[in-house]
């Protein structure tokens, strides 16, 4: 009984292990050893023709040139803000799917929602550039109805970008915050209601508490996301987007500066693993929680 048992539990080891290699392949080939190599990279100092040395030297580079404190700093903050507007604009939307529609309603308004994501963020954001140049539609308009004199450049400005990273993102927020809200008992709120409760307590004291892990998890997906996009900051902002991941392919393509380009790759990795530290403390949600509504 014993060795039929211990067999039985070797077979299921070997069945674990043998559905679980190609994860861990992929693991280790494309992100534990790519950043291994990346830190050994910033953490070396060329010396001379093919020659390098050990140093912190690109981290200093970092901290002692103003331009690229300032563009970390502003990459940090429009990323914080661009989640932050994402957050409000996908919660009513979730709401309404996950509480409002039924039957074919709520399958139509997903559809409506996935279908954007259907074609790559390359084509969406030239849509936003097509629609958003001095020559295209939304500034003729804007001018054939009196309220410009003549149409007007809206692309180049940070409220442009922020557009397109809020409608880049709104698919990542709106999956964990329809699960959640999905959850909810509504007897919960009806209960509320029956006892005095207005809509804003209701929102705050029941519905945000409930959704809480949907809300981190949505927003640690859509920060992490707006923080390393390098497509629509340099498309829709243009060449004074100031974004970071700009940098980082400055030094890599058009310096060839690998050494400096991985110092700032590993930078926006230490801020993006702060920021989902401080997302997960200020919610009081731990990562499996937050895992779970990915």
């Amino acid at each position: 009984m014993r060795e039929g048992a211990a067999e039985a539990a070797g077979y299921r080891r070997l069945v674990l292990a043998l559905l679980l290699a190609p994860a861990l392949l992929w693991l280790l080939l494309l992100i534990i050893l790519p950043h291994l190599d990346l830190a050994l990279l910033s953490l070396r100092e060329r010396a001379g023709p093919g020659k390098y040395v050990s140093s912190l030297a690109q981290y200093r580079n970092f901290f002692r040139e103003p331009l690229y404190w300032h563009v970390f700093a502003r990459t940090a903050v429009l990323a914080a803000l661009a989640t932050a507007l994402t957050l409000l604009v996908a919660f009513p939307v979730a709401w309404s799917i996950a509480k409002l529609a039924r039957g074919r309603q709520r399958a139509l308004l997903l559809l409506l929602c996935l279908i954007p994501f259907w074609v790559s963020e390359t084509v969406r954001t030239l849509g936003w550039m097509i629609l958003l140049r001095e020559s295209g539609v939304l500034p003729a308009l804007l001018a054939r109805l009196g309220l410009t004199a003549q149409p007007v450049e809206l692309l180049y400005h940070d409220a442009t970008i922020l557009v397109g990273l809020v409608y880049s993102s709104l698919l990542f927020m709106m999956v964990p915050l329809i699960g959640s809200l999905e959850s909810l008992d509504n007897s919960l709120i009806e209960a509320a209601y029956d006892l005095g409760g207005k809509g804003w307590s209701i929102l705050w004291h029941i519905i945000i508490p409930h959704a809480a892990p949907g809300i981190t998890a949505g927003c640690i997906v859509v920060f992490m996301l707006t923080l390393g996009n390098y497509l629509t900051p340099t498309l829709l902002g243009g060449k004074n987007s100031l974004w970071f991941t700009e940098q980082i392919y400055t030094q890599f393509i058009t310096r060839f500066n690998w050494e400096q380009g991985a110092a700032f790759g590993f930078l926006l990795l230490a801020l993006s693993s702060a920021m989902v530290w401080l997302g997960l403390k200020l919610s009081r949600q731990s990562f499996g929680d937050v895992m779970r509504r990915v």
